[in-house]
């Protein structure tokens, strides 16, 4: 599930979750806890009605916050992107997350339920002459593919390993036991010719669109991936998506051809970053 994991202390840790998936995956960790590593000396405790959580994103959220009164530092050197900061918040006990889903500079403030509301009037109204808006799931899922964000479950599926969305190395990486590692070997997970994330850029936003197939070269039956992700990146003001191709990671640059029933367009196999590649935007 999309979420992050927060080390609070040496032994206390938070992992969200997406909020129609806390139970199932709270769940899956207590099943994990006593059926894996019943020797762990491990307490899990769903906590998601104690908390009300707001996402405040774009390059004015640093200042939006800055009006507020805070014992926690928020430049970017004492506060940096992928860190967790717990303080105080307009007065209220705040776990401030400083994380990006949008690939804006970005935070995540958790704070009691029972402030939920009020600090959401409160931010509206210090951002308002920053032009602050609320935005909701369209946006972030337009926002997001810019960049290359994955939303799992849609731009991977059951069958997805991490070498397939560039992960590969990182999950290598990791020398002691975790779910799935035994997978990493099997020689299934291994062909080159597996589907494999990337993006697509073309010209037609009617044949460009999520579920459509794909093939390549030489392909007049079947289809070699599909289009998971699409849509018109309003920073590039052209047609983008993300894509499962077969073989992706090798055709970069290559003309493939997109079929939505019985239309067809043509796009070219790029790399499933296409705004900000450096990263300089959620790290400002």
């Amino acid at each position: 599930d999309d979420g992050t994991v927060a080390r609070l202390a040496a032994d206390r840790f938070v992992v969200t979750t997406t909020s129609g998936g806390a139970s199932r995956i709270a769940l899956w960790l207590e099943e994990w806890r006593q059926c894996e590593w019943p020797d762990l000396k491990v307490f899990v405790t769903p906590v998601t009605t104690q908390w009300a959580t707001i996402a405040l994103a774009g390059p004015r959220a640093r200042d939006v916050l800055s009006r507020f009164d805070t014992d926690i530092a928020l430049d970017a050197a004492s506060f940096p992107h992928m860190s967790v900061r717990e303080g105080r918040l307009a007065g209220v006990p705040t776990r401030l997350y400083r994380v990006s889903f949008s690939g804006e500079l970005g935070f995540e403030i958790n704070v009691p339920a029972r402030y939920g509301a009020s600090l959401w009037r409160e931010l509206l109204a210090a951002g308002a002459d920053f032009g602050i808006v609320p935005y909701g799931i369209e946006t972030v899922l337009l926002l997001r593919p810019e960049k290359g964000f994955l939303h799992v479950g849609v731009d991977t599926d059951g069958t997805t390993a991490p070498a397939d969305i560039g992960f590969g190395e990182i999950a290598a990486r990791k020398k002691m036991d975790f779910i799935g590692k035994r997978s990493l070997s099997r020689s299934d997970n291994q062909r080159p010719d597996r589907l494999q994330l990337v993006g697509l850029s073309a010209d037609d936003t009617k044949v460009l669109v999520a579920g459509a197939h794909l093939r390549l070269p030489g392909t007049s039956e079947g289809s070699d991936g599909w289009v998971t992700s699409a849509g018109v990146s309003p920073a590039l003001g052209r047609p983008i998506a993300l894509a499962l191709l077969r073989g992706g990671r090798a055709r970069l640059g290559e003309t493939i051809a997109v079929h939505d029933l019985d239309r067809q367009c043509m796009a070219t196999v790029v790399k499933p970053v296409f705004y900000d590649p450096e990263g300089k935007r959620v790290h400002a």
